[in-house]
C-alpha cells in the first residue's frame, strides 16, 4: 500500500520543476490544466484512489486532487449535496443516498472499479481459529449475541474472553458484512470496537491476541506479517481470500465489487474529465498493486461506455444482494 503524500505541496514542487514544457491542453506534463478535484468516501476504496492521485499529479502537476476517509456513509453525506466531485464507495449507493442525491440536483455516474474480499482477521498468535462458518459468524457477530469466548462458539477452545473489532456504520464495509452474514443491513453487536479506518482495526487485532474482526483485502495483504486470515465457509467448505478466489467467486459470500461515483456536472470541467480519463486508462493496474482484483477489461469497457453517455443512476438499485454479486450480467442487462 503506498504511503500518503502531500499532494498539493507535491504538486507545486512539480509544476516548479516542469516550468510551462509542453503544449497546453495536451494531458502531457505541464499542460496548462488546473484545477481542484475533490473527493471522499470508504478507506477500503481510498489506496486505490490514493495510489490513482499519485500517479495524476505527475501528469497533471498543476490539478490538486484531495481524498477524505469519511466511510461510504460519510462521502456519500458529501457527495449527495454536491459537495464532492467523486465519492467512493465499498458498496451500492442506497435508496435513501439516491433520494437525497435527487433532491439536490445530483446526477452520477456508477463506476465498480475492482473487486474486493472482505477479510476475517484474528491475531497471528491465535492457533485454533482457521476456519468459521458463515453461521459461526453470525453467532459472534448477531445483535444480542451470547459469545463472549471463545468456548461459547467451539468446545475446546479456549475459556478467554474474545475482543471485537470492525467498521463503524458510515462503512460499506459494515454494511456488506451486517447484509451479508446478518440478512440484515446494521444488524451487529454493539460491544465492538468500531471504526471506519481499517489501519485502525489493523492496529486493534495484531496488538491483541484475541481479537477478531473483518475488513477489506487490501489491508490485510499490506498486513500479512501482523494478521492471521480466517478461511470462511459458506456452504461449500472454507475458502480463504485472495486474488483468485476473489476474482473467481469462490470466496463467497464475502467477494463483492467496490466503486468510485462521480458526479455528471462535476465531470464537465476539464480537470475532472482528465482525472476520470485517467483512472479508467489505469485502475486495474493500481488496483491490482495495492492489493485488490482487477476486473475483467471487457467489464472496464462497458463501464466506459456508460460513463461516456452519461447513465445516471446505479445498476444496483432495487436488486439484492444475491443479485449484486454477478457484475458481468448486471452490465450486459443495462445495455
Amino acid at each position: 500500500m503506498r504511503k500518503n503524500v502531500h499532494l498539493w505541496f507535491m504538486a507545486a514542487l512539480l509544476a516548479v520543476a516542469v516550468g510551462c514544457s509542453g503544449p497546453a491542453g495536451t494531458g502531457e506534463s505541464g499542460s496548462g490544466l488546473q484545477g481542484v478535484v475533490e473527493g471522499d468516501g470508504s478507506s477500503t476504496v481510498y489506496p486505490i484512489s490514493e495510489a490513482i492521485a499519485e500517479e495524476f499529479l505527475a501528469v497533471q502537476p498543476r490539478v490538486r486532487v484531495t481524498v477524505g476517509v469519511s466511510g461510504t456513509g460519510g462521502g456519500f453525506k458529501k457527495f449527495t449535496i454536491g459537495e464532492t466531485d467523486f465519492s467512493n464507495a465499498s458498496r451500492p449507493i442506497a435508496a435513501s443516498e439516491i433520494e437525497a442525491a435527487a433532491a439536490n440536483g445530483v446526477e452520477y455516474v456508477e463506476l465498480p472499479i475492482a473487486y474486493d474480499g472482505l477479510s476475517v482477521l484474528v491475531n497471528p498468535q491465535n492457533d485454533f481459529v482457521n476456519t468459521l462458518t458463515v453461521a459461526e459468524l453470525k453467532q459472534l457477530w448477531e445483535p444480542d449475541s451470547g459469545i463472549t469466548r471463545w468456548s461459547d462458539l467451539r468446545a475446546g477452545w479456549p475459556e478467554r474472553e474474545i475482543h471485537f473489532y470492525g467498521p463503524g456504520p458510515d462503512s460499506g464495509t459494515f454494511d456488506y458484512f451486517t447484509e451479508a452474514i446478518m440478512g440484515s443491513t446494521g444488524a451487529i453487536r454493539t460491544d465492538y470496537s468500531a471504526s471506519e479506518n481499517d489501519n485502525v482495526l489493523v492496529q486493534g487485532i495484531s496488538g491483541d491476541r484475541d481479537g477478531i474482526g473483518f475488513f477489506g483485502f487490501a489491508y490485510y495483504a499490506e498486513n500479512m506479517d501482523k494478521l492471521k486470515v480466517v478461511g470462511v465457509d459458506g456452504g461449500d467448505g472454507p475458502i480463504t481470500p485472495s486474488v483468485e478466489s476473489i476474482g473467481d467467486g469462490s470466496y463467497s459470500p464475502l467477494s463483492r465489487p467496490i466503486f468510485v461515483y462521480v458526479n455528471i456536472a462535476s465531470g464537465e470541467r476539464p480537470e475532472v474529465a482528465a482525472y476520470v480519463k485517467f483512472l479508467f486508462e489505469n485502475v486495474k493496474t493500481l488496483a491490482e498493486e495495492v492489493g485488490y482484483v482487477g476486473l475483467p477489461e471487457t467489464l472496464y469497457e462497458l463501464i466506459r461506455q456508460r460513463y461516456d453517455r452519461k447513465v445516471p443512476g446505479s445498476l444496483y438499485e432495487g436488486k439484492t444482494h444475491e443479485e449484486t454479486r454477478d457484475l458481468a450480467a448486471l452490465l450486459e442487462s443495462a445495455e
